[in-house]
C-alpha cells in the first residue's frame, strides 16, 4: 500500500470539501493493518466519490479508497449469481457481463459506483416499484469490522449487522467482498414509453395507472412551472428489450462529452433552466414508445464526463425525499411550489414511486414517492431547505443520506426510527469509535 496521501476531497456535488488523507490499498490483507496500526484515529471507507454529501469524507482524518479493491471473485452463469470485491463498479460489471446477457438487477442513475457503495447507501433504481432496492438481491456480504474481526453477513448469519450496514453509510466497517444476482436480459436496449403529463395531478395518475405494467419508471419533473402546469411531467416506463425488438439496431458510439473545467456559477441559472425546461417538455409527443440503448435511459449523465463541473466552483446540492404514500402528493405540490416560487433552479427534477420498504434500519425507500433535485449552492441555500426538510418530515417522509449536505440531526432523527437500534448495533462493533464521516458528525449518528 502506498503512504498516504492528504487531498481535497468531496462528494459528487462538491459541497462540503475537506482535507483528507486517503489511503489505497491493494489487498484485503492491508486493510487489518491499516485499522491496527492506530495511523489515524478515524477512518471512512470510499468508492468512487458518486455520493453527494459528505458521507465519504473525513476531516483530519482516514479515507479508506477501495478503488483498487476491484477484482472479480466468482461468477456462475446459470443463475446469475456473482462475487466480488466491493470496489468492483457497475460500470465494470456491464462492460464484461452485458456482452454474456447480464444487468444489475438494480441501478442508480450512474453507472460510476462501486457495490460496497451500492450497499452502504442501499441503492434504488427506476425499479423499485416492483423490485426493491439493491438489498433485494443481496445475498452475503464480507464485513471487516473496526475491531478487526471479520464477519459473514446474510439474512441468516450475522442478521442484525446485515441490516445495520445496508443503508448504514460505511459506519459499520469495511465491506470486503459481496455476493448477489444479476438480471438476465436479451439485448443492451430498453423499450420505453413516454407519455406528458400537464402537472402534478396528471402525473400521480399516469404513475398509478401504468408502473405495474413495466419493469422501470421514472418522470422528469418541471420544478419551475406554477400555476395550472405545477409538476408538469414527462413519464418515461421501460422494459428491456428482446432480441426481435432490438434486431439491426446499431450500438450507440462511446461518449466523449468532457467538462474540462469549472464553469461560471451562473450558468445554470432560473432563465436558462426554465428555457431548458419548456423546450424539453415541448419536444415530446404526448404519447410515444422507442427503442432506445441502455446508457440514455438509466445513466442520462454518464455521457458528460465532470458533469458536476457545470455547477462551477461552489458545487450543487442534490435533494432527495422520500415521502410516504397518503400524505404524498400534497407534500410534493408543496414542496414544487415553494420551489417554483424561490426561483431556485433544478437542472435535474427526478419523480419516482417507490415500493414496499425493507428491514435496512437506516434504508431510504418507503412506500410513495421520492423527489430529487440539484440545487445550485448559493447564499440562503441552508435555510430554504430546512425549510423543505419540515415539510417533509411534518408528512412522515425522509432525506436520503447518500444525497444529503444539510439537514440537522433532528430532522434526521425524526424521520429515521430506527436510529437507535442502530446505533447500539454499531456502537458495539465500534467501541473505540473508528469509523466515522463528516456526515456521521453533523447529524449525530454515532
Amino acid at each position: 500500500m502506498d503512504s498516504p496521501r492528504s487531498e481535497h476531497l468531496s462528494g459528487w456535488g462538491r459541497y462540503p470539501a475537506a482535507m483528507c488523507r486517503v489511503y489505497r490499498p491493494e489487498a484485503p490483507e492491508e486493510l487489518s493493518g491499516l485499522l491496527a496500526s492506530g495511523a489515524e484515529t478515524s477512518y471512512i471507507a470510499r468508492g468512487h466519490g458518486r455520493s453527494y454529501g459528505d458521507a465519504a469524507i473525513n476531516p483530519g482524518g482516514g479515507v479508506i479508497s477501495q478503488e483498487r479493491l476491484n477484482r472479480f471473485l466468482a461468477f456462475d452463469a446459470a443463475s446469475g449469481f456473482m462475487e466480488c470485491e466491493a470496489g468492483v463498479s457497475f460500470a465494470e460489471i456491464i462492460e464484461h457481463l452485458l456482452p454474456r446477457g447480464f444487468f444489475p438487477a438494480v441501478t442508480p442513475g450512474t453507472k460510476f459506483v462501486t457495490v460496497g457503495g451500492a450497499i452502504a447507501a442501499d441503492i434504488h433504481g427506476k425499479n423499485h416499484h416492483r423490485d426493491g432496492s439493491f438489498a433485494s438481491f443481496l445475498l452475503s456480504f464480507d464485513l471487516l469490522t473496526p475491531t478487526g474481526e471479520h464477519l459473514r453477513c446474510s439474512r441468516h448469519e450475522n442478521r442484525d449487522v446485515f441490516w445495520a450496514t445496508i443503508g448504514g453509510m460505511g459506519l459499520t466497517g469495511v465491506i470486503l467482498r459481496a455476493r448477489f444476482r444479476l438480471r438476465r436480459i436479451e439485448t443492451a436496449f430498453v423499450r420505453v414509453h413516454y407519455q406528458k403529463a400537464k402537472n402534478l395531478a396528471r402525473a400521480l395518475e399516469g404513475m398509478a395507472a401504468g408502473d405495474a405494467r413495466s419493469q422501470y419508471s421514472v418522470a422528469w419533473i418541471d420544478c419551475l412551472a406554477g400555476g395550472r402546469s405545477l409538476g408538469r411531467s414527462v413519464l418515461m416506463r421501460g422494459d428491456h428489450a428482446t432480441s426481435a425488438e432490438a434486431c439491426g439496431l446499431p450500438l450507440p458510439p462511446p461518449p466523449k462529452f468532457n467538462i474540462p473545467f469549472n464553469m461560471p456559477s451562473c450558468l445554470l441559472n432560473g432563465f436558462s433552466v426554465r428555457a431548458f425546461n419548456i423546450l424539453y417538455y415541448a419536444l415530446h409527443r404526448e404519447i410515444v414508445e422507442r427503442i432506445v440503448h441502455l446508457d440514455p435511459f438509466f445513466y442520462p449523465l454518464d455521457k458528460v464526463a465532470n458533469w458536476n463541473r457545470l455547477y462551477g466552483k461552489r458545487g450543487f446540492v442534490q435533494y432527495q425525499v422520500a415521502l410516504p404514500l397518503e400524505k404524498g402528493a400534497a407534500a410534493l405540490a408543496e414542496l414544487l411550489g415553494r420551489l417554483a416560487r424561490s426561483r431556485r433552479a433544478s437542472f435535474l427534477a427526478v419523480l419516482k414511486r417507490f415500493g414496499e420498504s425493507n428491514s435496512g434500519l437506516l434504508s431510504f425507500p418507503m412506500p410513495g414517492y421520492t423527489l430529487a433535485l440539484d440545487i445550485p449552492y448559493a447564499l440562503g441555500l441552508v435555510t430554504f431547505l430546512h425549510e423543505l426538510d419540515e415539510v417533509v418530515v411534518r408528512c412522515g417522509g425522509r432525506i436520503y443520506l447518500a444525497k444529503d449536505a444539510l439537514q440537522s440531526p433532528g430532522t434526521f432523527a425524526a424521520a429515521y426510527p430506527r436510529l437507535n437500534e442502530f446505533r447500539a448495533i454499531q456502537k458495539q462493533l465500534d467501541p473505540r469509535g473508528v469509523f466515522r464521516s463528516a456526515l456521521a458528525r453533523r447529524l449525530e449518528i454515532v
